[in-house]
């Protein structure tokens, strides 16, 4: 049984259309050919909580083991590439972008590493910056519109494998930052990837955060992702302490209240809701010129169902979304608690594997 009907998108000036009997959504004038697996969502793991939580607790954090590169950028500090082991010297490279206070050790990017692997690809991961088990050296953090750094690094692989099909993968934050710079792009991404994919895009970064505001489980992510966030501001108070009233800082109870106190002055961003609206990929969407695959939830906890973009849908045929009524933020939980599988790692990797190395 499908988990949950479908709205198929039609050309421009078409009207909506409803459909149930297949459990994805698309453009079929789209030239990102691609038919997804239909997502079962477990039946034990039903909810967005439990789908979010119980994936997040079962993804197995085995392999591959990564090979290290640190770069060091022009403003004085350094990324850090975790790369995959090299099996095929020809093989595909894909970018992986991970999620708020992530890493290349999380379950999610490591399940999806396995599943690159698995299908001939190369993948690397981006750890943001202090991100990668270490403080970085400058007062700036990562954000949700900095592209700046996957950029250098899309365009130092791109140099160093000229001969190379180049993908790219984001997670959450890590999709948000992947869809702004392919859009920002005046090539609108092609000089930098081939295809690209995202997972569980917070795309209206205000309706996001409003939305984490608004329950008691809203305020449990909330405030585990500024348990680290303050970590991280305390192990660079004496740097920060001029740029930021840290009083202030250490008693947000919110994202929006940490943005406002922290990212916006760090960033150059009048206040939250100014970063929100520049940052927020929904508004680089049309501009997108590489085929992608946007996999999202209707049930998702980080963003409000009516703040999934459609319009841009519509209009540009490199975009394709998979959207389902269940799978909650980055789960797609499905199987049994023994032998879980995860859909939409899965189904990005064989997307991105499928175009790669057609």
């Amino acid at each position: 049984m499908w988990s949950s009907p479908v709205t198929r998108l039609l050309r421009p000036g078409s009207a909506l259309r409803f459909r149930h009997f297949l459990d994805f959504e698309e453009r079929p004038s789209s030239r990102v050919t691609f038919e997804p697996r239909p997502f079962r969502a477990a039946a034990w793991a039903s909810g967005p909580h439990a789908q979010t939580l119980l994936a997040r607790i079962l993804r197995s954090a085995s392999g591959p083991t990564y090979e290290r590169e640190r770069i060091e950028v022009p403003d004085g500090d350094f990324l850090d590439l975790d790369w995959a082991p090299e099996v095929d010297p020809s093989a595909p490279i894909v970018l992986v972008l991970h999620g708020l206070e992530g890493s290349a050790e999380r379950g999610n990017v490591r399940s999806v590493c396995r599943e690159f692997i698995a299908r001939g690809v190369r993948p690397v991961v981006l750890n943001f910056r202090g991100c990668g088990g270490e403080p970085n050296r400058t007062p700036h953090f990562y954000h949700s519109g900095e592209t700046g750094d996957p950029r250098l690094v899309l365009e130092r692989i791109r140099a160093q494998h000229p001969s190379h099909r180049i993908g790219a993968l984001g997670f959450s934050l890590g999709g948000n930052v992947l869809l702004k710079l392919l859009g920002e792009d005046p090539l609108g991404g092609s000089g930098l990837v081939d295809v690209a994919a995202a997972i569980s895009v917070p795309y209206d970064l205000a309706a996001g955060s409003r939305l984490l505001e608004q329950s008691r489980m809203g305020r449990f992510y909330a405030a585990h992702f500024l348990r680290s966030l303050h970590s991280k501001v305390r192990s660079k108070e004496k740097m920060l302490e001029p740029l930021l009233e840290l009083e202030a800082v250490f008693s947000a109870r919110t994202i929006w209240e940490f943005d406002d106190r922290a990212t916006a002055p760090l960033n150059g961003f009048e206040d939250a809701a100014h970063y929100y609206r520049v940052c927020s990929s929904s508004g680089f969407l049309e501009a997108i010129r590489i085929p992608t695959l946007l996999l999202h939830a209707e049930d998702d906890p980080f963003l409000p169902t009516d703040s999934i973009p459609i319009q841009p849908l519509l209009e540009n045929p490199q975009l394709s979304m998979v959207r389902h009524r269940r799978g909650g933020h980055v789960g797609f939980l499905e199987g049994t608690p023994w032998a879980p599988r995860f859909w939409g790692e899965q189904e990005a990797a064989r997307f991105l594997a499928d175009q790669l190395l057609a």
